[in-house]
């Protein structure tokens, strides 16, 4: 009985040693795992999250305060400011640790004392109230880190006072800041444009993320910060921003600072020399301006255009695609908007605030059924269609230069019964006609028939399509290629018109300019097209750019963006027709010069009214300068338009030069 139990005992002793064993290996294994998972946690902290903590810890230790950067200038061609950046001196409050407010309170009063014996006598002296509130001591507005600006604008006065007394002042700072400002004379406003702060910059795509994923502090975007909102100052941002500057402080975990600040210095934006000519920009502006007033009063029957309120107007260099004008009339000041435009200017100035030699402008009435019965800024072309309609003519075969047709004043199509009459300007009677003196006599009966109806003929409705084709290599119903902000590609209406009439008087229409509205810079380019016999350049407004210490960052490019091959025979037949066009206000021009006219009819409100539309470029035989004017309302394009291109000619010459030898009357 006993080794019974003694054996049965030694079984009970072996199974609890299994166990045991079984449960050490399992505490150990269990040990290993756990200091395996900590090795491995401890490596991906040091390899893989040790950057981002190690960035964090500084984040925590340290609190950045940016200071916005100094915008770039913009200048014209020769290197005169038209937007540029000003200092102004602005002194800071930080409120260090321990500053009991009884402290903030007797320094308000010192300030307000300094400010009303050193500061600007014509201004308003701040009071001692109004120092503390912008010292912010609850802290409703800013972090304890944060700077609190106390007074801009301080006089040389205020900044000798504070720089002597530096010592006495703790927590004060000057700081220097930049200002937008735009020359007195206003060199092409809309073109360059304007500038708002980037909390009321949003509505554009363009700022909507700006600051997503951006971890590089000095080219994050501050809220407070102004930033290009139309014109140039919105298509080059990025390259006039600069960057900003920081002031680095070590911070405790209440945000309070504890050390002496680092600082990091603001890095001033590009310059951008633009390709306008300033003088040439304010003869054209004035020539505008002057016009206007003069075709408003006119006793002149063939000139007076009483509703004549704006006019735009582009010049273009035929060999560099350089913009050296671009006229958007009336302007504005554009310096209204520092700070941000007031209610009471904006109404003044919202109907010139964009540019209308780019894209659609409303007519400035206040009454929106008045509005209505006037034409914007985008007018059909009338005859200035002319040339390109006998391009296209002569390279569909459709005529011969020699092509000739009997001009009774008017053309006829659609069913018998029932024709449709289109008619000449004052139904003129021409007698037979060619396609060089179909441009210079402006038959709307020959484009009518000889092009725009045979084509019709010929090719039925798919004739749209040939048609079109030829518009866009010429830069018409497509965008220039400028790169502008909002610029229009215009309104082609022949599509329009072959659902809404047929496709035969989509053509017809067409062929003598009233089934397209386009830009002033679309009608330049255009004239750049025909001057240079088919190169259509991008239009350009940059000539260079360079840094802040005068390297060249970027020179000028010539672009070309199509090409158009006729034969000569074709280009000398348009040619010789606009050689003959006549045209006001061009007596005694030293030049020869190709030129065409438009008379744009449009039905607007109800009622039809008379658009004046001139292109024209010199000298003729090596073509230097291309020119385009729209007046809307503005009656005949040789009366209300045309004179205002020869006095934008006569600036260029005079300033530049419409030969190689230099500008007229130089001694060159």
């Amino acid at each position: 009985m006993s080794d019974k139990l003694t054996e049965e005992a030694q079984k009970r002793e072996l199974r609890n040693r299994r166990h045991f064993s079984v449960r050490l290996n399992l505490f150990f294994f269990s040990i290993f795992f756990l200091f395996s998972l900590l090795i491995v946690r401890l490596a991906y902290l040091q390899f893989v999250e040790g950057p981002s903590l190690k960035e964090r810890e500084q984040q925590i230790g340290h609190r950045n305060v940016s200071i916005p950067p100094i915008r770039g200038n913009i200048y014209d061609s020769k290197g005169q400011p038209i937007a540029y950046s000003t200092s102004t001196q602005s002194l800071y409050y930080t409120l260090e640790p321990g500053t009991k407010k009884e402290q903030g309170q007797t320094l308000a009063v010192k300030l307000a004392a300094i400010f009303a014996e050193y500061g600007d006598p014509k201004l308003e002296p701040l009071t001692a109230d109004e120092i503390y509130d912008d010292m912010d001591f609850g802290g409703k507005v800013h972090l304890p880190y944060q700077q609190r600006r106390i007074k801009s604008g301080l006089t040389q006065k205020e900044i000798a006072y504070f720089s002597e007394h530096r010592d006495t002042f703790k927590g004060i700072d000057i700081v220097e800041e930049s200002i937008r400002q735009y020359s007195e004379d206003k060199v092409s406003v809309q073109l360059v444009g304007y500038m708002k702060q980037l909390a009321g910059a949003t509505s554009l795509d363009f700022y909507k993320n700006i600051n997503k994923d951006q971890n590089d502090a000095t080219l994050k975007y501050l809220d407070s910060e102004e930033v290009g909102f139309d014109g140039i100052e919105l298509m080059y941002q990025e390259e006039l921003r600069g960057r900003n500057g920081l002031k680095t402080y070590p911070v405790n975990n209440q945000s309070q600072i504890i050390g002496p600040m680092q600082l990091t210095k603001p890095v001033k934006g590009d310059n951008l020399f633009l390709t306008i000519n300033r003088d040439v920009q304010l003869a054209t502006q004035e020539a505008i301006t002057s016009h206007l007033q003069k075709i408003r009063t006119s006793s002149n029957k063939s000139e007076r255009a009483p509703n004549a309120k704006t006019g735009y107007a582009v010049a273009m260099e035929v060999k560099t695609g350089k913009v050296v004008a671009m006229a958007s009339m009336p302007d504005y000041d554009p310096n209204v908007w520092q700070g941000g435009i007031s209610g009471k200017n904006y109404q003044e100035f919202k109907y010139y605030l964009s540019n209308g030699a780019i894209r659609e402008v409303q007519a400035p009435y206040e009454d929106e059924k008045e509005r209505m019965k006037h034409p914007s800024s985008l007018v059909n072309l009338g005859s200035t269609q002319k040339p390109l309609t006998i391009l296209l003519g002569l390279n569909e075969k459709l005529i011969t230069t020699g092509s000739s047709m009997s001009d009774p004043g008017y053309f006829e199509f659609g069913r018998q019964g029932h024709e449709t009459r289109v008619r000449n300007a004052h139904s003129a009677a021409n007698g037979t006609l060619y396609p060089t003196t179909a441009i210079a006599k402006s038959s709307n009966a020959y484009m009518a028939k000889m092009v725009g109806n045979a084509l019709y003929m010929r090719d039925g409705s798919k004739g749209l399509d040939v048609w079109d084709k030829y518009m866009k290599e010429f830069g018409l119903g497509v965008k220039t290629g400028s790169g502008l902000p909002g610029e229009s590609k215009g309104s082609i209406n022949y599509y329009i018109e072959s659902k809404r009439g047929s496709s035969q008087s989509a053509l017809i229409y067409a062929s003598f300019g009233q089934q397209g509205r386009y830009t002033a810079l679309q009608l330049a380019q255009y004239a750049t097209t025909l001057a240079s016999r088919g190169t259509r350049l991008k239009p350009q407004f940059v000539d260079r750019i360079e840094d802040a210490d005068g390297n060249l960052v970027q020179p000028y490019q010539k672009e070309v963006l199509n090409t158009i091959s006729f034969p000569d025979s074709y280009w000398k037949t348009v040619e010789s027709g606009m050689s003959q066009v006549k045209v006001q206000g061009f007596d005694g021009f030293p030049y020869s010069f190709n030129r065409k006219t438009g008379t744009s009819e449009q039905d607007v409100g109800g009622g039809r009214v008379e658009n004046a539309v001139f292109i024209a470029y010199a000298p003729a035989n090596d073509p230097k300068l291309a020119v385009a004017v729209v007046v809307p309302e503005g009656g005949y394009g040789g009366w209300g338009a045309a004179p205002i291109a020869r006095k934008i000619f006569d600036a260029y010459d005079a300033t530049v030069g419409l030969t190689d030898s230099g500008p007229r009357g130089s001694g060159n």
